[in-house]
């Protein structure tokens, strides 16, 4: 679900060897390194690879006969896979369809381009040549359009011909500077049309580490002796379609939040998506913060400025609020070599927690002074000021927990780990 600027994206980039377990169910691992980039924009076995991020989390893979190298951005906030297509000033990394004998345009008298999914509008489109032509939207007011096809996509050691994906060649960004790195969206949902359901990948999982640092994107089976036992929280289906509810998006049941040894008093109710669908809990890598809808939010953040009264000074300033929904940001002193002890906060599912604290919680903004001081926000924002109808679990609250998307079973799992430690165990140290 990729948002920028308010919600920023993720991206892991690989550039790396390849490893490979020697168990008979291949796990392909890619070794991942984390640092800070300027703000803007294969069936049953495992991979793995590196990536970067803050902004965004991208992978490299190769794409078309003979391969190309491609960089696209990893969103499990979205169904359709697409590449830019065509060669533009700010791009320096594009795939050329010309130049591959397995690329198929898909035309519009075909199933696959009346498929229903949430990216793109129906009915689609013809173009002058009776292709299949699609536009994807996003919520920061960027589009891109081009034609529908199939190409085979490489990852690791496994191809996989016929895969559906979007060439892209023309559009309007919010974030042409990241744009230029990328050469397209890799979409992870659950949706008929996202790679993750085309490769037939049974689960993945990713670690991210802190900033400066290294992590790791696994897809396959994780059984490792030092991976301590993943909790479990199931996916929330619903078999009537609903219209704020997304049907194919990583949704768990969030029951509560925790700060400190306080749970706020909130009834569970809600917490649980209404009759129109709206207050669903969505787990996403396309997101780099956590939003929670308005009443949740207020809550969490007049408890949080409660126990931390002694230790931080609020910016009284309410003609500031940071990517347009975080309200709650703080005075430090810039001399300050590292941040107060802060209470931590606790997302409490159905089956599982995930607990933010210490940095996590409090995000510089760059370039921003008062005076001798910093300006520190909270890293959770309101969804109703950004038009979100759901709660939003954002990457960077995911960071050092070992995420799991289990699609045979139905649930993500997750557990407290060194993504960096976790790395370098697995021989990915970069």
């Amino acid at each position: 679900m990729p948002i920028v600027p308010l919600l920023l994206l993720l991206c892991f980039f690989t550039h790396c060897t390849l490893c490979f377990s020697a168990s008979k169910t291949q796990t392909l691992i890619l070794p991942l390194k984390t640092e800070t980039l300027p703000h803007g924009f294969a069936p049953h076995s495992t991979n793995k690879l590196s990536f970067h991020h803050n902004v965004t989390l991208t992978i490299q893979l190769s794409v078309g006969s003979p391969p190309q190298k491609v960089t696209m951005v990893l969103d499990t906030g979205s169904e359709l896979s697409w590449l830019h297509c065509k060669k533009a000033p700010n791009l320096n990394s594009v795939f050329n369809p010309l130049a591959s004998k397995s690329y198929s345009p898909i035309p519009c008298s075909s199933p696959v381009c009346r498929t229903r999914t949430r990216d793109f509008s129906i009915p689609v489109s013809c173009d002058p040549k009776k292709l299949c032509h699609a536009t994807l939207s996003y919520a920061d007011a960027s589009s891109i359009e081009g034609n529908l096809a199939s190409e085979t996509f490489g990852l690791g050691l496994s191809t996989q011909p016929g895969t559906i994906f979007g060439c892209m060649d023309s559009g309007f960004s919010s974030n042409s500077e990241e744009d230029a790195k990328t050469t397209g969206l890799m979409g992870m949902n659950r949706g008929s049309l996202s790679f993750v359901t085309q490769m037939g990948l049974p689960k993945f999982s990713y670690c991210i580490s802190g900033r400066d640092s290294s992590g790791v994107l696994l897809f396959g089976e994780a059984k490792f002796a030092w991976l301590r036992p993943l909790n479990y929280t199931p996916l929330v289906q619903i078999s009537t379609p609903l219209p704020y509810f997304d049907r194919v998006a990583y949704t768990v049941q969030l029951e509560g939040i925790r700060v400190s040894g306080k749970v706020l008093p909130l009834p569970k109710s809600v917490f649980v998506p209404d009759h129109t669908g709206a207050g669903q809990t969505m787990v996403d890598s396309g997101t780099q913060f956590t939003f929670l809808l308005g009443p949740v939010y207020t809550a969490l953040k007049n408890e949080f400025i409660q126990q931390t009264k002694p230790v931080l000074r609020v910016l009284n300033d309410p003609n500031f609020v940071f990517q347009g929904a975080m309200d709650l940001c703080y005075q430090v002193p810039m001399n300050r070599q590292s941040l107060p002890q802060l209470p931590t906060v606790t997302l409490m599912f159905q089956g599982a927690e995930m607990s933010v604290s210490g940095e996590r919680l409090l995000y510089r903004v760059p370039g921003m002074v008062r005076g001798s001081d910093s300006v520190y926000c909270f890293t959770f924002g309101n969804s109703d000021l950004l038009g979100i109808e759901a709660f939003v679990i954002g990457h960077h609250h995911q960071q050092n927990v070992w995420m799991e998307f289990d699609l045979e079973k139905s649930r993500v799992g997750v557990a407290e780990v060194r993504c960096d430690l976790a790395s370098q165990r697995l021989g990915l140290g970069v």
